[in-house]
């Protein structure tokens, strides 16, 4: 059995998807005024390993990630930098094609479908007329809210309660609101590079394009909605109030939160001024060593980033290269019942929550085992590569000028003319953390 933790119950449920056989998945996107940092990175690799597992489990999903293309940001962005909000598209382009460079680099594959805002205004517009005719949301000189106090659930997934809430809010603000907790589906504009609608030229508010996008493109129901923790509150609880408002039932069946990547003990984030550009990154890494290390910290614990992590990491996986170096590729039948306790263990703890900790720590609890067993290494890599999506490649490093790996060398040669057997295997696995594969020959 497959299980999941289910951020509204707050409990691991078994996983059941709503039509057999077929799973719709719908991740929040970013909102590019900005180039993607490496939490943003987390997220999408995490989600990249749930489309693998599920595809390689052999269901049929369909995987859709959107595009916030259209934001308060990427307008104040474009009227700080050029004076005007009508270069916000341009901004937003830009941003666009460095993430997908980037996400191509963290080998992420295509989600199924990435629609972008701007271009299904019509939808947005639609959902909201309906969410009038059936009176949960109103329009109020041009703006369009939602009318939070007739979503009698609101607060449910954030756990919040709504007269806490209405206590903590400023009531001076936005007079038009019937209550200060009604949320803005339709922003009133005045400019004509925005939209017209039944209440005058506009844009949509930030919820309701993901409410809108998810009915349009995965229908009425969605197994797996997920995205980061900052999400929780307000944008998820929102689009449960709208879509539920709107359907009459429940529209996800598990809600998935990623933790949030924290520098110096604080959340990283554009908004605080701390973050590390993913691109950035990149550059001064190999995109599987950074894949490898969201990967071995639990996709729903905080991740704490410095560079000094990410070298210990490297090392890890330079190591894991090593090891499976020689397997070979298998991709049929990754789940059937394994012929190896430690392939069989490696997938109980994918089953369980996608717990990489545990896998990664059974891996490297049995190395050496593992090293002596072909069809083993071949299990493994097959299940590393498609599932988590590492390419396992050895990376080449220009290693002639190291002081460090030379003495490691000698040292071990020494060991083996000692017959230290020991110690000549730890000094190899020493160097396998670095980069560096020992072939020996006979003395």
């Amino acid at each position: 059995m497959f299980f999941l933790f289910d951020t509204l119950t707050h409990h691991k449920k078994e996983f059941k998807e709503h039509k057999k056989g077929e799973i719709k998945l719908y991740v929040c996107g970013i909102t590019p005024y900005d180039f993607a940092h490496i939490g943003h990175g987390r997220c999408y690799v995490f989600f990249d390993f749930v489309y693998r597992f599920f595809s390689a489990h052999g269901y049929q999903i369909t995987y859709c990630r959107n595009f916030t293309d259209i934001d308060d940001k990427l307008l104040n962005k474009s009227l700080k930098l050029y004076g005007t909000k009508e270069k916000y598209l341009e901004i937003a382009n830009e941003c666009i094609k460095q993430f997908e460079k980037d996400m191509m680099a963290l080998n992420c594959k295509k989600p199924s479908v990435e629609p972008r805002v701007t271009e299904n205004i019509p939808e947005i517009i639609n959902f909201i007329q309906d969410l009038i005719k059936k009176g949960y949301a109103y329009e109020a000189g041009g703006d369009v809210y939602f009318r939070v106090e007739k979503f009698s659930d609101y607060g449910k997934l954030s756990k919040q309660n709504k007269d806490a809430l209405l206590a903590g809010t400023r009531h001076e603000v936005r007079h038009e609101k019937e209550n200060p907790l009604d949320f803005a589906l339709w922003k009133k504009e005045t400019a004509t590079i925005f939209w017209q609608s039944p209440w005058g030229i506009g844009r949509p508010g930030w919820h309701i394009e993901c409410s809108a996008l998810s009915k349009k493109y995965l229908g009425d129901f969605v197994d797996i909605h997920g995205g980061g923790l900052d999400l929780i509150f307000p944008h998820h609880e929102n689009e449960i109030a709208q879509s539920e408002g709107l359907l009459d039932h429940k529209f996800v069946n598990y809600w998935m939160h990623v933790g949030l990547v924290m520098s110096n003990e604080e959340k990283m984030s554009k908004s605080l001024g701390n973050f590390v550009v993913l691109k950035d990154v990149l550059q001064k890494y190999n995109p599987m060593e950074l894949r490898f290390y969201y990967l071995s910290h639990h996709y729903r614990s905080p991740l704490p980033f410095s560079y000094a992590m990410l070298d210990a990491y490297k090392k890890s996986y330079h190591k894991l290269c090593v090891l499976l170096k020689d397997g070979k590729i298998n991709d049929n039948e990754l789940f059937v019942a394994a012929n190896y306790p430690i392939v069989r263990q490696v997938i109980d703890h994918i089953f369980d929550d996608f717990n990489t900790v545990a896998m990664f720590g059974t891996i490297f609890e049995n190395i050496n085992i593992i090293r002596e067993n072909e069809e083993l290494k071949s299990s493994l890599k097959s299940i590393l590569q498609q599932i988590c999506g590492l390419t396992l490649e050895l990376i080449q490093e220009n290693i002639d000028h190291s002081p460090e790996i030379k003495k490691l060398i000698e040292e071990r040669e020494t060991a083996r003319k000692e017959k230290n057997w020991a110690r000549a295997d730890e000094i190899r696995d020493q160097l396998a953390g670095l980069g560096v594969e020992v072939q020996d020959k006979k003395i």
